[in-house]
């Protein structure tokens, strides 16, 4: 290779890499950031604040009873256009997809006549000492299927305590001779039970 034509390469080359290190120290000048005094900042979480999920479940259930005094059915009825699908409210107490809920307030669980509770319903219902008392409907209405785990009851739930208050004034008059309203003072709410799953086949 002819010299000169080497020393112009080398010579090309060094210049490149000149012109790229003032290029490099050039922006480094021009973007330097000082070090700031502190990294970054805290955020402050408050004391038991990961615990709150598990402490409102293991709240206590609120009473639904104190609120039957001024409860209005007449609200209960309209609340109960979302139950009419499902199950009937008149005398008759015909079974629809689900039972009848003529005399339900008091009524023990799982014993309608002719209805096929789900497994889950009737183990609930301990061979009928358990009745549909105003703090059970409570409960049940909330939340069916974290109430009594298995049921086939595919219903939501009425979450405002209030709808579910007027809804079961409006239940109570769905009887016979309706049931007299809890004393607000002798009733305490009632948990939901650790039912066994079963096949969601009926309520």
């Amino acid at each position: 290779m002819n010299s000169s034509y080497f020393n112009t390469a080398a010579g090309a080359f060094l210049g490149i890499l000149f012109v790229l290190m003032s290029l490099s120290i050039v922006s480094d000048g021009i973007y330097d950031t000082a070090e700031p005094e502190t990294e970054g900042f805290m955020i402050e979480v408050a004391e038991g604040s990961g615990d709150t999920g598990a402490a409102e479940e293991e709240a206590e259930p609120e009473l639904i009873a104190p609120l039957l005094v001024s409860a209005d059915p007449a609200k209960g009825e309209s609340v109960f256009k979302k139950c009419a699908a499902c199950h009937s409210n008149d005398s008759s107490n015909a079974n629809k997809v689900g039972p009848g809920l003529w005399n339900i307030v008091n009524r023990p669980v799982a014993a309608n006549d002719g209805f096929n509770y789900s497994a889950a319903m009737v183990e609930f219902a301990e061979g009928g000492s358990v009745l549909w008392d105003y703090e059970h409907l409570s409960g049940f209405l909330a939340a069916p299927k974290k109430y009594i785990k298995g049921t086939a009851m595919g219903f939501a739930g009425i979450k405002k305590i209030d709808e579910r208050a007027d809804l079961i004034a409006y239940l109570r008059t769905l009887a016979d001779s309706p049931e007299p309203l809890p004393a607000a003072t002798d009733v305490t709410a009632v948990p939901a039970d650790e039912a066994v799953e079963a096949p969601a086949d009926s309520q």
